[in-house]
């Protein structure tokens, strides 16, 4: 359910779709949602309605891609239905549509993959999961792909590598719209101490 508009607050649109990744979402969501005066979650979905998740978990989307108005940030996760959605054109149209008008467009793990097959990474760079790394780079013309990042931020794009480190990114998020102190305070309440150099990946040596 989407929260009451707060002023001052940043909406974030999670974009549900079939096999979706819980914690891609919900990792996101826990240390966003110690904020709520800062931001407002909503689930959004090809249609609105219960989409299940990569686990069988079914999560309620409130509101449909065709259900433009008032759309702000954007949250791609990734999980097992992500192959589907490359080739699935409808849905990359509709995903196109959606974030036209966005502030800022962000991805999790193999979301990034899903966002460069919309076409919405030519000439940003971007990384994502490193397990997945060379099948995501054969989507996007022109986009930069890193493979040593924990996240990517390259202007109105945020890109984070596999699963938890969209945890980071958004942390990361957080302290770029409303300083460090509130980063380090949605930390502190679900005691997690966020990795702050986008740059540490030890896992592209893995």
């Amino acid at each position: 359910m989407t929260e009451p508009d707060v002023p001052g607050s940043r909406k974030v649109s999670v974009v549900l779709f079939e096999g979706f990744e819980l914690l891609d979402v919900f990792g996101p969501v826990e240390i966003l949602s110690v904020l709520p005066d800062q931001f407002r979650i909503s689930m959004v979905a090809r249609e609105a309605g219960l989409v299940a998740s990569s686990q069988g978990t079914r999560v309620e989307a409130t509101e449909g891609l065709s259900d433009t108005a008032d759309v702000d940030i954007v949250l791609v996760p990734a999980g097992l239905g992500w192959l589907k959605l490359l080739d699935d054109k409808d849905f990359l149209n509709q995903l196109r549509s959606y974030v036209a008008d966005a502030t800022l467009v962000t991805s999790v793990c193999t979301g990034s993959a899903i966002l460069a097959a919309a076409g919405l990474l030519e000439g940003y760079r971007a990384t994502s999961n490193k397990r997945s790394f060379d099948r995501v780079i054969r989507h996007g013309d022109t986009v930069q792909w890193e493979r040593r990042a924990r996240w990517v931020h390259d202007r109105d794009r945020w890109a984070s590598s596999g699963v938890a480190a969209g945890i980071d990114m958004t942390a990361a998020l957080i302290a770029d719209l409303f300083g460090p102190t509130a980063a380090r305070h949605a930390g502190d309440v679900i005691e997690y101490d966020p990795q702050t150099d986008p740059d540490h990946d030890i896992f592209a040596d893995r």
